[in-house]
């Protein structure tokens, strides 16, 4: 993921422009890590996930956005 695509994203979320944030998980332990919407207010926060595959290695998570 790109500084860019973190940057937008996460200015799409504040904007309220995203119902639904679906991400593959795939755990790796090295460095810090990244936030992944970048900063963010508060006040978007993501419910608990509608959808948990669990597959080799990864997981596919689907969370919708609360309004």
């Amino acid at each position: 993921m790109t500084s860019a695509a973190v940057r937008h994203g996460g200015q799409m979320l504040a904007a309220g422009l995203i119902d639904e944030v679906a991400m593959d998980v795939a755990p790796v332990v090295l460095g810090s890590g990244k936030r992944y919407f970048g900063p963010v207010d508060a006040q978007h926060l993501l419910e608990d996930p509608d959808v948990v595959i669990q597959g080799n290695r990864v997981l596919h998570l689907r969370y919708r956005v609360r309004r």
